[in-house]
Parts: structure tokens; sequence; C-alpha cells
């Protein structure tokens, strides 16, 4: 196994990569094969990482194994070369099952012997901004840019997407300048809301209840009065399925007497784990609800299970409820209730709704559990049992509580409390028996007079059982309400995935900023605002919602915009001497924070003899289209309000370019170059991690997507850590979390693990969406 191991590590795959493959026997058995067969081509030379990535993705997305041979000499002779080559490849076998193929059809239809050079790019963008540009000059950047980029990909199907994508910003910058404050104002039909409340705008989203279009709307006026179907307090008996008894009416008006009229729902997290991206939705819903209706909401920590609770997830959950901007009306636990909920467990037997059950929990799981051979025992002995429940006189599993009642989804007798012997984060050894979620959750809703249970689509089939319970002890019975989940693509959330990630060493810890629990988000640097924004995007909807991350990033980039300062930074280092400024040559430049507004300030960085520029910005051989630094072509520097043009180029041992002489000139003296580049002088070090989707594939846990299992799915360019950057001096100050646009390259985030010796920046998002998530 370790040979095989090293053999699929030679290729590019990681350690735990290479592991995981070894558990499938199939997958390794094929992707063996293909290395031999590549080996066996290349003779002595090894095989590179973009060919073994082909080679990796090839193997887990080929159904036909006979083709194996097949796809294998065209990745090794390199005439598939990119991923969407290969999918195109893939598309044609599958097509073509039972074929001789013809490769001539095969290479034609992959696009193979295709060269989209930068000028053919530069010359079809050109053509569709000409065609749309009266429409581009009247709605601005209103313009559904998609349509642009549409037409492109149609033409430049072979081109690279990110190269086409620049190219159409760049055409598109020309033409209309940077964004004005106008183009930045929301599009609104309705009247817009009040700047006060920070609402956000967003398209169309279903409303709880009901379809309801309401484009043009905010969150707080999605949630509020009778936007959504809800009933009003005091109420509840106008609910459908609500069960009315004769004390309801006595009980809502002491309801009422308490609460006042006054809208209240809870935040119930279970403190076992670090909240998601779906929380932020069941957050912004319940505060949200209740801030809209001008009533209060708390936050109830669900801290029934002693074994999996822990301080640290207490602590980050009240933190990242805070972050996102909410501040709990109280901050309750279940535990705060422990004596109160046994009180009313014994009620319960009284009442002959509960007895104490022998099955063992293997015996009550599945469909169609067998009748306990105990439910009808008299209610005496259940009140003995337990009690000596209660002080410890039963094994773990020897007995339960069990409510009798069925469930909407037929399960029946849900276990009302259970026995652990574990000592509880709150209450230590007090307690060795506790109550279940089925028997707590109403019960605490009540106690503390919720209006408005809301709850996610699954807890739709507990409905019965939360009313029937509350109305089987005769108190306040509060409506539970669902709402869909909110689930994205490319990322796994379950706790117990997130364990194996971090256990198995291909995530550092629940903030890893590839995850998507909210630490992590906040750690890539992505603003409170832009997943609230986001969450009002997705609409108050029943049905469950799977986005994909590309749209939560498009909520980032609009916040960022408007907060995060400008600087400049150069990832990938090449030096530049400019010979006619003397030695000790030192200029102050004044860059504005935002510059589209220079009320918000500026900050000043050096200019000297010796600037670097990114290596991408210039070319030795000029090629058409090319609009940067050559030896025939000039370039102007952002800001500098220079233009340089080589005069010498030199080359390291290898041939390699490492530093241009040049000269400068005002840029008033000579012709407007055909572009600006961004650049840094006497610059500080840091260190750049970017950041890509975690996952291969848009659903890593769906077996017939990823028949290894999402460990198997783990995107090998997920991290790039780039450890010699260059930043300007602006931002050397900046504290952990602080934002900035880094002019040309993207939205950057200072992480936490900057030290005043060592600045570290995380990429959040780049400047404009990758083309291929389109």
């Amino acid at each position: 196994m370790a040979d095989a191991a090293s053999i699929f590590m030679s290729i590019g795959l990681s350690e735990q990569k290479a592991k995981e493959t070894l558990k499938n026997e199939t997958l390794s058995s094929a992707l063996k094969k293909a290395i031999e067969q590549a080996q066996g081509m290349l003779g002595s030379a090894s095989i590179d990482k973009t060919v073994g990535t082909l080679l990796y993705s090839m193997v887990t997305r080929l159904k036909d194994s006979n083709r194996l041979s097949f796809l294998t000499e065209y990745i090794i002779t390199r005439k598939i070369t990119t991923d969407l080559q290969l999918s195109a490849a893939l598309d044609f076998i599958k097509s073509h099952p039972k074929e001789n193929l013809d490769r001539l059809k095969f290479e034609a239809a992959c696009g193979m012997g295709v060269v989209v050079t930068p000028e053919q790019i530069e010359d079809v963008v050109e053509l569709i901004i000409r065609k749309h540009k009266d429409q581009l000059l009247a709605e601005r950047y209103r313009f559904n840019m998609g349509v642009l980029m549409g037409e492109a990909r149609t033409a430049l199907k072979w081109a690279d997407g990110k190269i086409v994508k620049n190219e159409v910003d760049m055409q598109v910058l020309q033409l209309l300048g940077p964004k004005t404050e106008a183009d930045l104002e929301k599009k609104s039909k309705a009247a817009k809301p009040k700047a006060a409340e920070k609402d956000v705008m967003i398209e169309q989203v279903s409303v709880l209840n009901g379809e309801a279009n309401t484009e043009g709307k905010s969150l707080m006026e999605q949630l509020r009065g009778e936007a959504v179907k809800f009933h009003k307090p005091g109420e509840n008996y106008k609910t459908e399925g609500y069960v009315v008894t004769p004390n309801t009416m006595n009980l809502l008006k002491k309801h009422m007497e308490i609460t006042g009229g006054q809208v209240r729902t809870r935040f119930p997290p279970e403190p076992n784990g670090i909240l998601h991206i779906g929380h932020a939705k069941a957050i912004n819903f319940n505060f949200g609800y209740a801030k809209a209706n001008n009533g209060i909401c708390f936050l109830r920590y669900d801290d029934t299970n002693p074994e999996k609770e822990e301080e640290k997830y207490f602590t980050a959950i009240k933190e990242m409820v805070e972050w996102l901007g909410y501040k709990p009306y109280a901050v309750t636990h279940a535990s705060d209730h422990f004596q109160l909920l046994y009180d009313l467990a014994v009620d319960l037997i009284h009442r002959g709704h509960a007895y104490v059950c022998h099955q063992r929990g293997e015996e009550l799981k599945g469909h169609n559990v067998p009748p306990s051979p105990w439910r009808e025992r008299p209610v005496e002995e259940s009140l003995l049992l337990f009690d000596r429940m209660r002080k410890g006189m039963f094994a773990e599993g020897e007995a339960t509580l069990r409510m009798k009642m069925v469930m909407e989804d037929g399960k029946m007798d849900p276990v009302a409390y259970r026995i652990k012997y574990t000592a509880h984060h709150r209450t230590g050894d007090t307690w060795c028996i506790y109550p279940t979620y089925d028997y707590t959750h109403c019960l605490c809703d009540s106690i503390e007079n919720i209006t408005h249970s809301l709850c996610t689509k699954e807890f739709q089939s507990r409905r019965s059982s939360y009313f029937w319970l509350c109305n089987a002890l005769d108190v306040y019975c509060p409506v539970q309400w669902e709402y869909g989940r909110l689930n994205l693509t490319y990322t796994v959330v379950s706790k117990r995935k997130i364990i194996k990630l971090v256990e198995t060493g291909i995530v550092r810890d629940w903030d890893d900023p590839r995850l998507f629990t909210l630490t992590a988000l906040r750690r890539r640097g992505f603003p409170p605002q832009a997943i609230n924004n986001f969450c009002a995007r997705v609409g108050v909807t029943v049905a469950q919602t799977t986005m994909e991350p590309h749209l939560l990033e498009a909520c980032v980039r609009e916040v960022l915009n408007d907060t995060a300062p400008r600087a400049m930074a150069v990832l990938q280092p090449l030096k530049i001497t400019i010979t006619n400024l003397p030695t000790n040559a030192q200029k102050e430049v004044r860059v504005p924070d935002f510059p589209a507004n220079d009320a918000k300030g500026s900050h000043v960085i050096p200019f000297s003899k010796t600037i670097f520029i990114e290596q991408s910005d210039f070319r030795e051989v000029m090629e058409k289209g090319f609009k940067r630094l050559t030896p025939d072509q000039s370039v102007g520097l952002r800001h500098a309000g220079y233009v340089i043009s080589v005069q010498r180029v030199i080359k390291d041992g290898c041939g390699k370019v490492c530093e241009l002489e040049v000269t400068c000139a005002s840029s008033d003296s000579v012709e407007k170059p055909k572009a600006f580049i961004h650049w840094v002088s006497d610059p500080l070090q840091c260190e750049v991690r970017l950041y890509e989707n975690l996952f291969l594939h848009k659903n890593p846990e769906d077996a017939s997507e990823v028949p290894a299992g999402f460990l198997s799915d783990i995107n090998p360019n997920s991290l790039t850590v780039i450890e010699s950057a260059l930043v300007d001096r602006s931002v050397g100050k900046a504290k952990v979390f602080d934002k900035f646009q880094f002019e040309r390259v993207g939205y950057f985030s200072v992480d936490p693990d900057n030290t005043s010796e060592k600045l570290v920046f995380n990429r959040t998002v780049t400047l404009k969406e990758d083309p291929g998530k389109i």
C-alpha cells in the first residue's frame, strides 16, 4: 500500500488524498493503470502535476473503463490540457458508448489544436462591446454584463474563461469609466427603506404560505406584519392545525398579560459545534422577524446532551450571533429549566401520558417499531421507576421515559428522558437523566412565552407532537412555523464531516477559510453585512434552497466595494529599476482610499528608483492585444503620474527575466499609454493565501457524484500560499480582519496569524466573478 501511495503522490496527490484513493479499490486500480500507461509513454520523464491532476480527474469521472487508455493517451500527449477539454471528451465518450470513436470528430469536439490568442479575444470582445455600446452607455453598470460574457464564451468556446472575463471587464471599464455613486445605488421599484434599517434589497423571493413578488423589498419588509402569513400574538388558535382545548383561551390570556402582545422568538442552537452558513439564515429569520415586528429574540442553548457540549461552542455561538449584528434579548439554556422540566415529566406520568420503558435503544430504531410491552404499566409504578432513574439506580440504556403519542412521521411514543452518566457543562453531576429535544423544545418555548417557534422544514413532522405535549400538560402552547433550509454547493456543513476534515489534516480547524462555518467566513474576510444580504436575497422561503458559493461572493463584493480601502500589492514581483532617476530619489504619491469618492480619504506611499510590478504585466515578446509593458510598448503607473519604457531586459542564469531597466516620463509629456498597472516601492513583504472551492464536485456528499466519498473529492488547488508577495506600506499597521482591495488583484483580509514581524493576508474574493462559475 505504501508503494501505491508513493506512486499516487508522484503525480501531485497529497499524502492524505493518496491514502483516501487507496480505500476505493476500483478507483485506485484505474488510477494505477492510467499511471502505468503514462509512464510507459513518457519513459524516464516524470508526470508533472498538471497532467497528474487531469489523470486523477479523468479517472474519477470516467464511467466507461474501456476508454481509460484512450483518454490517458490524449492527456499524456498533451492534446487534452484543460478541464474544459476533458469535460468535452467525457461528454463525447458518454454520447458514443459502443462505437469505435472517430478520432477526428473526437478531437474536433474537444477543441484540440485550437489556439485562441489574446488578440482574438480582444477583437471578439471589442465587437461585442460595440454591438451593445448604446445600451451600455444608457444603462451603464445596470446593464446585464452576463449578456456580454455569454456572447463572448459562445464565440470563444476554447478560450481561457478568466482571460475572457478580464478582457470584458477591462473594455467595459474603458468605455464607462469607474463606477459612480449613481451606479452604486440600488435599483428599486418600491419606496426606499429607511437608511437606518440598513436593510437589503432583494430581487424576488417566495414568502411563507404563499407566493408573492417582493422585488425591491428588504428582509425587514419581507418579515414585517402581514408580509408573512403568521398569526398575530394571542391569536395562536387561528393557525391551521392548532389544537384548542377548554383551557386554551385562559392560557392565551395569561400569556398576553405577561408579554403585552409582544412578538417573541428564539434561536435555539445545540452547543456541540460551530455555526455554519445555514445557521446564518436561521439567525436572520429568528432575530429578523422579532426586530421587524418590534419584538424580542432569545438566544437559547439546547444543552440537553452533555456528552457533546463544550465551552468553546457556547462562546463561539454567541460571538457569531453578535458578529452578524444581532443582540439577544436574553441568553438562556434548556438546563435553566431542568428542575421544572422534571416536574412536568412527573405531571405527565400522573396524567397517564408517559411511562417508563425498558426497550433498548437498538429496538427503538427504524420504522415499524413494536409497541412497548410496558406501555400500559400502572402510573404509580412508572412514577416509582422514574424516581429511581433520577436517583441513578439504573444503568445507561436500561430505562427511558416515553410519551404516549404518535408523531406525524409515524414514530410511536418518542423518548422524553434517557439516562446519561456524564457531568453536565452547567449543572455538573446534579442530574443523570436528561430530556430529549422532542420533550424539551416545546416546553422551553412555553416557559419563555415564545409566540413564534421558527424551525427548519425537517421539524414539520414534530409539529403535532409539539402541540400535543403542551396540551397534555395544559400549559401555554406557542405556534411552530417551518421554513426552508439554506444549503450551499461545493461544501459540507455536517459537524461529523468537518471534524473528519480537521482530523485528517485537510483543513486546519473549524475556522479554515475554505469551510463555510461562520468563523471560517469571518477569517476569510466576509463582512457580516454581506452574509445578511445573502440571506435576504435567498428570501423567506418554505422550500429548501441550494445556492452556489459565487452568489454569496457577489454579495461580498457589493459590500467590500463600498467599505474596503484600496492599496497596491504585487503577488509575483518583478524588479524595475528606473535609470533616469537619481539613486536617492524619493517622492510621495497620494492614493485615494476610494477612487470613486475622494471625500472618503487617501493615503501616501513612496515612489523611488526601484519599484516592483507583477510578472504578468510584462511580456518580452510583443503579442497583439497585450496592452501592458513590453520592450516596444510603454505602460502607465497607477496614481504615480509616470509612464515607463523598457531599456534593458535582465535575465538570470536560467534565462528567466528577473529585472527590467526602464526610463520614466511624466504622463503629461508623452502619449497616453494603453494601460495603467499597479506597482509597489519600498514595500513590505507579506504572505498571501489564495482560496478556491474545497471540493471538486458540487455535491461532494452525493454518492452518485462522488462514489469514493467526500474525502476523495478534495480540490488539490483549494489553497495556494505565496510567501513573498509585496504590499505597499499603507497597510503596515492593519489589524486582524481589516479588509482591503488590492488594486487589480482582489479583496483581502488580515488573517489572525498576522504578527508584527509577518503580515498575512487571505484573499476574500477576486475582484470579478470567475466565469467558470457561471
